[in-house]
């Protein structure tokens, strides 16, 4: 899969969403034409959206401003589940709307951190899936903390709160079941990031071998990252590397810049989609579109096809 589709349809297929409201134009991609994928291959996409800030809005980038950008970019790639990361309220709504026939699943409040409003209260990393694909059979949320079920607790000297938001789904079609786990990992320490993960790969472990798990994320860390080699470890497969190569990718921050960041040659992938148990990925990209040079986030999304 290429990183980035074709231009020209890319803009023909944007243009005629934009004629619509924008509440609508999500759905409109997703009807244009039908899924040629496989039953068994899921289409998983994680998008660190960015949180919703006076900041941004004053920039020319705030929510408001690009959230249809954001709903289009998403729903072009033709998604089955979209992992998201730094959601507020408002923000969670506008996407459900924006996917009709999607359901959200994750952790909406109280806001269970010292700081209950901007970008400090977020922890939100709530999971979309297509109903028409699959049924929810059970879901959670566990804090990425010394105590994971304390709403908003804070070990290792953690920036933030970070929790983890999971589903167990079943395709209905092949029945096939299969669990989703998304998280965002702490952006200001190294020991915080690695005993995070660590809560969370002894949580996934009680899984029998056999069954297919699927982790997405910021996990703001790179390939050369202690995090990385620890969940590889624990017989994660990074679906990008699998399709790839091991081979660093390049970025996917870029500040609302794009192929313009001036520090991309220095950039890495932070966003990743792993898989374990019986899957294996058949393609893999980084989302690099945009419309008339309005991206819909400070991150690249990432997506995966996940075979299981």
């Amino acid at each position: 899969m290429k990183a980035t589709i074709d231009r020209k349809t890319f803009i023909r297929n944007a243009s005629a969403l934009m004629a619509l409201p924008w509440l609508n134009s999500a759905q409109a991609a997703i009807l244009q034409g039908s899924n040629s994928k496989g039953e068994t291959t899921h289409r998983i996409l994680t998008c660190n959206i960015r949180v919703d800030l006076p900041a941004d809005e004053a920039k020319g980038f705030g929510w408001q401003q690009r959230k249809d950008v954001c709903a289009q970019v998403i729903a072009a790639e033709r998604p089955d589940i979209i992992c998201l990361q730094e959601v507020l309220k408002g923000q969670f709504e506008d996407l459900k709307k924006a996917f009709p026939t999607f359901q959200g699943f994750g952790f909406e409040g109280p806001e269970m951190d010292a700081h209950p409003t901007g970008y400090h209260g977020i922890a939100k990393n709530p999971i979309l899936f297509s109903t028409e694909r699959y049924t929810l059979l059970s879901g959670g949320t566990y804090w990425l903390s010394e105590t994971p079920l304390i709403g908003g607790s804070i070990s290792w000297g953690s920036a933030r709160a970070r929790h983890a938001v999971y589903v167990r789904l079943q395709d209905n079609q092949s029945r096939q079941e299969f669990r989703i786990v998304n998280l965002h990992l702490d952006h200001m320490s190294q020991e915080a990031r690695e005993n995070q993960i660590g809560v969370l790969l002894h949580e996934a472990d009680q899984y029998p071998d056999g069954f297919p798990q699927v982790l997405t994320g910021d996990f703001n860390a790179g390939m050369e990252n202690p995090v990385y080699q620890l969940v590889k470890e624990k017989g994660w497969n990074d679906s990008y590397a699998e399709v790839h190569g091991e081979t660093e990718p390049g970025f996917t921050v870029h500040f609302f810049q794009g192929e313009n960041y001036e520090k991309k040659d220095k950039g890495k992938k932070i966003d990743f989609i792993f898989f374990k148990g019986q899957a294996k990925a058949t393609a893999a990209s980084i989302i690099r579109n945009h419309v008339d040079g309005r991206y819909p986030s400070d991150h690249f999304f990432v997506s995966a096809d996940i075979q299981c």
